[in-house]
């Protein structure tokens, strides 16, 4: 559970190309939110002439840029300047949990802010990993060279540090769980510790991302029920490794020129020509074991309505890439609401079809 794409995400928009940032206004603005690159000028600095003050953003990048002086780098190292890799990371979390609500109620909500608490530490946790891992290769790439291990911002030994406290924290909130829960979260440090080198080894670091990524779908289940149910945590899981290899594909278009220089490996470069393919075939994938997840649990019209959503990408359009990317988001939202609006339509059949079953009685 951690920083994205074997250290895809956890590149940043550090690898986007110049040329990119020059695109139409509301995409500059967009990537300028996103990148909070230390030492970057502000996107929102006033034009010549115009009044001098400092617009008001809630931003991640703004909220990390406010934070005092000496804390920036380890937020920056947690990349909580970049949220989109904590929502991949909580949202297959979201989805195990609503499924495992009863029939017409909603989710648990103490388990879901538990959970969103331990994807932000062991999604920051992944990072530290990856960037320590990397901070001699990192020093070597204009992209990665000023994340903070690598910039000097932050010693191999406070990184070493700071990684022992997310860890202790998010065992806090692990032991929070039932000893099922416990066992299994335990399972996945393994995953966590060496996904950050499958960019070396393989072109499938998406792969070992997405087995990492959507442990949450096998946790949030045990969680409320405890213990999985094989029927129905195992197909959502797949479905979570199937979504994991589109989007992170797609990241993976925006830089495959640098990956192929300096010998990084990825699905992009192994696919080439043919990702729309394999991403059909992924997405085909995905929605079939939604669906057989949703049929095992007794999900209703809500829940197949969200899964019926497919997105389409140019994948030589990097704009677009980052778009359809950064939308996986909403798309991970959406399917959440379709579970919780599928558990109370549960209800509502179940209360129509008790007349009925009082009238064959009769």
């Amino acid at each position: 559970m951690l920083g994205l794409r074997g250290g895809g995400l956890a590149r940043g928009l550090r690898a986007v190309p110049p040329a990119w940032r020059r695109g139409p206004r509301g995409l500059s603005l967009a990537l300028a939110r996103t990148a909070g690159a230390s030492g970057a000028r502000d996107w929102r600095a006033p034009a010549p002439g115009a009044p001098r003050g400092r617009a008001l953003s809630l931003s991640a990048a703004a909220v990390v840029n406010s934070a005092p002086r000496p804390l920036q780098p380890y937020l920056r190292l947690m990349r909580l300047d970049k949220p989109i890799g904590t929502w991949l990371l909580y949202l297959p979390c979201t989805w195990s949990i609503g499924l495992a609500a009863e029939p017409g109620c909603f989710p648990d909500w103490y388990m879901l802010s538990l959970f969103g608490t331990g994807a932000i530490l062991m999604r920051g946790a992944g990072c530290t990993i990856n960037d320590m891992w990397d901070r001699d290769f990192d020093k070597k790439v204009m992209r990665t060279a000023n994340r903070p291990i690598a910039a000097g911002d932050i010693s191999t030994f406070q990184s070493f540090v700071f990684l022992g406290g997310q860890l202790t924290l998010a065992l806090g909130v692990l032991l929070c769980l039932n000893y099922y829960s416990i066992a299994m979260g335990a399972a996945s440090l393994l995953l966590v510790v060496t996904y950050p080198l499958m960019k070396r080894i393989t072109f499938w670091p998406q792969l070992a991302l997405g087995l990492t990524f959507n442990w949450g779908a096998l946790l949030g289940w045990s969680a409320i029920k405890g213990s999985c149910d094989p029927t129905v945590c195992l197909p959502l899981y797949f479905s979570g490794v199937m979504w994991t290899l589109i989007y992170d594909t797609i990241y993976a278009h925006q830089d495959k020129k640098d990956d192929a220089l300096i010998g990084l490996k990825s699905t992009a470069l192994l696919f080439r020509e043919n990702t729309k393919k394999w991403l059909s075939g992924f997405g085909i994938t995905m929605l079939g074991a939604l669906s057989l997840a949703g049929a095992n649990c007794g999900q209703t019209l809500p829940y197949y309505a969200a899964v019926t959503a497919i997105y389409t990408v140019d994948i030589h359009r990097p704009e677009d890439c980052w778009d359809k990317f950064t939308s996986n988001r909403t798309l991970g939202i959406l399917l959440f609401l379709g579970i919780v609006l599928g558990n109370l339509w549960k209800e509502k059949m179940e209360e129509t079809k008790q007349p009925e079953d009082v009238r064959v009685e009769n």
